[in-house]
């Protein structure tokens, strides 16, 4: 089933949006109880070229000094820090310099490729924060109430097809273009149509999890010129199945539900925020909702700060 949610603060400062995203996702805690994630934009505060890594590591001898070492044949580590999860892993997450975004990639693959390791994420301008639990439990592991930012989407999760495990949970991201996130609720249905071109172009797949398949679509749109809402518009064409989606980019979000609007979607608005969710009882977290408006199917919102 999964729950989806969005918002957006329209004067550009920074806001506690991680605290408005943690809000609505434990709205929608019914939608899905198996994982949750965030991606809140705009409170990192990196310099050009640094980026935040997110690494799960597990709980060996010796193992989170190989994964430092790997990072480190790279880029030295300016910061780091260590989250104790569950499962006997820890998350590890450290800043790191880059000469250019084409090096993020490889230094990834790099750090994958040691065993019990995997690389949640890497960016520059939003932080990813997901895990599995429930959204209480992750929001006190990562305190995601204190996480300052322009805007944010977020995701809970009722496995249907996939594994349960922090690397699945949503958000989905890509390298191909810096910083587009994904969370995603429902199924496309003509998958292997969407990803077969993808893959000839050399977009490179971790997983057979659709969502991955959609920002993978999103990226390449947006590399090729065109606008976000350009993008989602083309998505409903070319996408089969019940769905209902939200991008995050560094400039904003925006959501596509299916052309027969099997999944549900609904906005709300005010001169302070832009909100979109699954269900109106996730607005409400945010704002007043006398104004809900339904995301009718086949149609596309985007904000953009």
């Amino acid at each position: 089933m999964c729950g989806i949610a969005g918002v957006v603060f329209k004067d550009k400062k920074l806001h506690p949006v991680g605290d408005a995203m943690t809000k609505m996702l434990k709205a929608l805690q019914h939608r899905g109880p198996d994982s949750a994630g965030f991606a809140i934009y705009g409170g990192l505060g990196l310099a050009e070229n640094e980026y935040l890594l997110n690494i799960e590591v597990k709980e060996k001898i010796g193992l989170l000094e190989k994964v430092k070492e790997t990072v480190e044949i790279t880029s030295p580590i300016k910061t780091e820090e260590i989250i104790p999860s569950v499962e006997n892993y820890n998350i590890y997450r450290c800043k790191i310099g880059l000469e250019s975004f084409s090096d993020l990639k490889p230094l990834i693959i790099d750090i994958d490729k040691i065993d019990d390791v995997i690389v949640l994420n890497g960016s520059h301008s939003f932080e990813m924060i997901k895990d599995v639990g429930l959204v209480e439990e992750i929001a006190q592991r990562y305190d995601t109430r204190s996480k300052m930012g322009t805007h944010a989407i977020g995701h809970t999760r009722f496995s249907t097809e996939s594994i349960v495990d922090r690397y699945h949970a949503h958000p989905f991201q890509t390298y191909i273009i810096p910083d587009i996130t994904v969370v995603h609720n429902g199924q496309i249905t003509n998958y292997w149509k969407i990803r077969d071109p993808l893959e000839r172009k050399g977009h490179i797949f971790e997983t057979n999890n659709d969502t991955e398949c959609i920002v993978h679509y999103v990226a390449d749109k947006l590399s090729q010129g065109y606008s976000l809402e350009e993008t989602l518009m083309q998505s409903v064409k070319d996408m089969d199945g019940p769905y209902s989606y939200v991008v995050g980019t560094p400039n904003g979000i925006g959501i596509a539900k299916d052309q027969l609007g099997l999944r549900p979607g609904v906005m709300a608005e005010n001169d302070e925020l832009f909100a979109i969710a699954s269900e109106e009882v996730s607005l409400r977290e945010v704002m007043d909702t006398h104004d809900v408006e339904q995301i009718s199917p086949g149609e596309v919102r985007v904000y953009e700060i």
